[in-house]
């Protein structure tokens, strides 16, 4: 077994604070960007996208994850906490960012982006699949280190005692989660661009089922937020979340193969 002792902040300096978990946000989108102009560069004739439309692209997709992650997590997970404690909406350092509400902010920010400057949605969107799981797996290293999301009670060899949570042993169900939504789906996404003829959109609602089913996956080893247990079905809001997510990428599929 192994005890989590990480400190959330790596450099505190007076009023100043750094920590890890913003850091994560930065470096995956950076990284993100980085990598995305290479795709570009690489695969021109898949990806309709021009290296400054993804710099004039990356403010909105920073405002679309930020305000959707945050709003999803007030709406989704702990509305009436924020309700009572407005003063907390603010405090993101401290954790609290929905993929779902993330994901409805990116999506209405390429809309719009799109829009305005009159290049593919779907295209924009596909690009936006290769890169995110940079993300993904980033901001779940996060979360590893805040100490948060943790797993179920477990006795195996690599558990972790997260001292801040409580004194069991439990699974590393942020690093699990790592792996699944960040590494796996990075793999999969991009040798499908590389290697396949795939039409463009379709990469967009493979990267929402994937996800989603990684995500189901991950949950079975977690433990369901305790300001919410389980829902239907002894299933989790994440679970929830996930399973009307494939339901409207399915749709999506049906709109496509009728186009």
């Amino acid at each position: 077994m192994f005890v989590h002792d990480f400190n959330p902040i790596l450099v505190d300096i007076g009023p100043i604070s750094i920590r890890w978990y913003s850091l994560a946000y930065i470096f995956g989108i950076l990284l993100g960007l980085y990598y995305g102009k290479h795709l570009i560069r690489k695969l021109s004739t898949k990806i309709k996208v021009s290296e400054k439309n993804l710099d004039d692209y990356l403010i909105w997709a920073v405002i679309g994850i930020v305000l959707g992650g945050r709003i999803g997590y007030i709406f989704f997970y702990n509305f009436t906490y924020y309700f009572e404690n407005p003063a907390e909406i603010l405090k993101i350092w401290n954790g609290g960012m929905s993929f779902h509400g993330g994901l409805i902010g990116i999506i209405l920010s390429s809309l719009l982006f799109s829009k305005k400057n009159n290049i593919s949605f779907w295209s924009l969107t596909d690009l936006v699949a290769c890169i995110s799981p940079i993300g993904i797996f980033f901001g779940r290293i996060a979360n590893f280190i805040n100490a948060e999301l943790v797993g179920k009670v477990s006795n195996l060899p690599w558990s972790f005692i997260f001292p801040q949570y409580d004194q069991f042993p439990r699974h590393p169900s942020q690093i699990y989660e790592a792996l699944l939504e960040g590494l796996s789906l990075f793999i999969i996404i991009n040798l499908l661009i590389r290697k396949t003829n795939i039409p463009t959109g379709y990469l967009s609602i493979l990267f929402l089922i994937l996800y989603s089913i990684f995500r189901m996956i991950g949950e079975i080893f977690r433990e369901p937020d305790q300001q919410l247990g389980y829902l239907f079905f002894e299933m989790s809001m994440g679970s929830i979340l996930s399973i009307i997510t494939i339901m409207l990428a399915s749709i999506f599929v049906l709109f496509f193969n009728k186009k």
